[in-house]
């Protein structure tokens, strides 16, 4: 893999706007709010190429139980190098060091990525687990 900073610490909001708008996540995401989001991550993992973010994934949840993978995302011109996997490899480190015996870690993937998550021992529980979620619509 070319040499990337990888860091941990928390994408600034223009960063993360970046990300998402280059990926196509723009209509999902509540902008208003992420700057709070981002501030209550558990663990968060940027890569920059030079000062320009390319990369990050994060940690989320009660800290105790129930950790989520979340915001696993490459821009697409840095994407096939590694970079998701690199991010992968130290979010889950940092699981097996700091998250307890039976801890719950979840992940939703994107329609056609579940075979990169298989890689980390994240399973389709189906049929003893639904996965299903909600989102707030306040229009």
């Amino acid at each position: 893999m070319k040499e990337y900073k990888i860091e941990n610490n928390i994408p600034r909001l223009e960063e993360y706007k970046y990300l998402c708008e280059s990926v196509g996540w723009t209509n999902y995401m509540n902008f208003e709010v992420v700057e709070t989001s981002l501030r209550n991550s558990i663990h968060c993992i940027t890569v920059k190429d030079n000062e320009q973010i390319v990369g990050m994934g994060r940690i989320v949840g009660d800290g105790a139980i129930y950790f989520y993978i979340q915001d696993i995302v490459v821009h697409p011109d840095y994407q096939k190098n590694g970079i998701g996997n690199e991010i992968m490899n130290l979010l889950v480190e940092y699981l097996y060091t700091n998250a307890p015996d039976k801890a719950f870690v979840g992940l939703f993937a994107s329609q056609g990525k579940e075979s990169f998550y298989e890689r980390y021992d994240f399973k389709d529980f189906s049929p003893n687990m639904t996965g299903m979620f909600t989102v707030i619509s306040k229009k």
